[in-house]
C-alpha cells in the first residue's frame, strides 16, 4: 500500500465512516469476500481512492457507496455520512415481498417436492 495521503486502507475507512461497528470486523468482512472495490474482491490492507466504488455485503443486506473524501480516524455520523455517497438501492416494499410458505405445525420437514413447490410459487 502507498504511504502518500490519496489512498486510506479500506478497512480502516470502512470502520471510519460507520458501515460496520469495529474494525476488526471490516477486516474480516474483507478477509471473508465481502468486500469490493470496483467490482474486484480486495484484502484488509487494499487502498480505497476518492472516487471508488466499495460493495460491502453485511448483516444480511449489500451497501454500495461511493468514496466522496477519505478519513483514517472514526468520525461522528454527520462527518462520516458527508464521505460518501449511498448507492444502495432501496429496499423493495414490503408488499411485494412474497411470504415463504407456512406449513402447519408438526408436518415435519419439506420433502423434495415441498420443496420444489414452494420454490415455483417464489418464482424462482
Amino acid at each position: 500500500m502507498a504511504t502518500d495521503e490519496s489512498s486510506v486502507r479500506v478497512d480502516a475507512w470502512i470502520w471510519s465512516v460507520r458501515l460496520t461497528k469495529t474494525r476488526s470486523l471490516a477486516a474480516a468482512e474483507c478477509r471473508a469476500g465481502h468486500v469490493r472495490i470496483n467490482d474486484e474482491r480486495v484484502k484488509p490492507a487494499q487502498a480505497v481512492r476518492e472516487g471508488d466504488v466499495v460493495r460491502l455485503f453485511h448483516a444480511g443486506q449489500e451497501r454500495i457507496v461511493t468514496v466522496r473524501k477519505l478519513i483514517r480516524k472514526r468520525v461522528g455520523a454527520e462527518v462520516a455520512a458527508e464521505c460518501y455517497r449511498d448507492d444502495t438501492p432501496p429496499p423493495p416494499p414490503r408488499a411485494e415481498i412474497e411470504m415463504a410458505g407456512i406449513r402447519d405445525r408438526g408436518a415435519g420437514r419439506p420433502t423434495k417436492r415441498d420443496r420444489r413447490d414452494m420454490e415455483r410459487l417464489r418464482g424462482q
